[in-house]
């Protein structure tokens, strides 16, 4: 219970705080995207843990990441870098690890599901 109450946080300062620290270009690519409305809290709390833990993301959430898109994904997780609370956090690990996410998303996405194979057989 305590870990979720920390990663609720965690994923407020991902959407919030971030915000003050943000350059004055990943604010205006997330303003001007409504990157901030485009992913459900759930999905956000899982493409989080994925990339700043370790944790896997759904079929669902990686339907919401790419509904997101690539350019507010990128600008988001660069904001939550620019935060204090993640200055002991390698950049360019977070980074790498977000494309990596959003390639494990893209495989899942185009990789057919047994009920869709079930239906292409019938």
């Amino acid at each position: 219970m305590a870990s979720l109450i920390v990663y609720s946080v965690l994923v407020v300062l991902f959407l919030t705080c971030g915000a003050v620290m943000a350059t004055k270009e990943n604010d205006q690519i997330i303003k001007e995207n409504n990157c901030e409305t485009k992913m459900g809290f759930p999905c956000v709390l899982e493409d989080f843990t994925s990339i700043f833990e370790t944790g896997s993301i759904s079929n669902k959430c990686c339907g919401e990441l790419f509904v997101l898109g690539k350019v507010c994904h990128s600008a988001l997780v660069k904001r939550t870098l620019e935060n204090p609370l993640f200055k002991y956090v390698s950049p360019a690990t977070i980074i790498a690890q977000s494309i990596q996410t959003r390639n494990n998303c893209l495989a899942l996405i185009n990789s057919p599901s047994p009920s869709a194979l079930g239906y292409m057989i019938a």
